[in-house]
């Protein structure tokens, strides 16, 4: 392994304090990491997209790990400490400086990386929920991505869960989705006020006939009413009542009782 200045070391070397308004946590424990990195599987001469690497903590694992990483850094007082890992690894690292919600990710790579990412929490479901609404299958291998706890139970949620609701159908459709690891929050300097936790999620075949963005809204007003029986809280989708005829779901039921598979038809139904 290249040997590196402590990560500590780095930081105060570069004034990198954490930005709440970026919502930036940075990992040191490089155990930790490690394992984190390990969870898509070999990443050898692979291709990885990380985005939020601050001061680079999870960048130096993938980079062990033998990754070929892009990382987006919105935060410019990171480019230098990220620019000085690279020179420890030549042609391994390339740095983008930008907005991960602005920058058009698929174009930055010839073939399928995998993301890895300890996500910043306040982009972090909307990033999400991009990736998974592409052309599928996906331009990625498969997502490793750090969350809040209450929303990895919300996207690796079942049938009837508390967490079920519409990131679970987004997500599970089409991608098996899984809790690689808890997170204590003690892990993260400065420590947020919430557990976390790792998510990995792997495309499978979708069904066909859905379009995403009917899905996305028939969820978005099931979910959004979920105390409602589904006849009030579709009624505002044109021919979702309906549809629910067709499929054979009583539009009494509420929405945490309907599966994936039941919103995929729902879906399917309404064209």
């Amino acid at each position: 392994m290249t040997e590196l200045p402590p990560l500590r070391e780095v930081i105060a070397r570069y004034g990198l304090n954490a930005s709440k308004a970026l919502g930036q946590n940075f990992l040191f424990d490089g155990q930790l990491l490690k394992r984190i990195a390990a969870v898509p599987g070999d990443l050898q001469d692979a291709e990885v997209l990380e985005v939020g690497p601050g001061p680079g903590g999870l960048t130096r694992a993938l980079l062990a790990a033998g990754a070929r990483v892009t990382a987006i850094e919105r935060d410019r007082r990171c480019i230098p400490a990220l620019a000085e890992l690279g020179e420890a690894y030549p042609g391994r690292l390339r740095v983008i400086e930008g907005d991960a919600m602005e920058v058009d990710a698929p174009a930055l790579f010839e073939g399928k990386p995998h993301i890895v990412s300890n996500l910043p929490y306040n982009i972090g479901t909307a990033l999400l929920v991009g990736w998974l609404s592409t052309s599928w299958l996906p331009w990625w291998q498969s997502c490793t991505l750090m969350f809040q706890k209450e929303v990895a139970e919300r996207i690796v949620a079942k049938t009837n869960d508390d967490h079920y609701g519409r990131l679970a159908v987004l997500a599970q459709w089409r991608s098996s989705a899984r809790i690689a690891m808890p997170v204590h929050r003690s892990a993260f300097t400065p420590p947020p006020k919430v557990m976390s936790a790792v998510v990995h999620l792997t495309p499978v075949e979708a069904p066909e006939g859905v379009n995403f963005a009917v899905l996305e809204r028939l969820t978005g007003a099931a979910f959004g009413q979920r105390r409602k029986m589904l006849r009030q809280s579709l009624k505002g989708v044109p021919g979702a009542l309906d549809a629910l005829e067709r499929i054979g779901v009583e539009a009494t039921r509420r929405a945490e009782t309907l599966s994936v598979a039941d919103f995929v038809a729902l879906a399917k139904a309404v064209g």
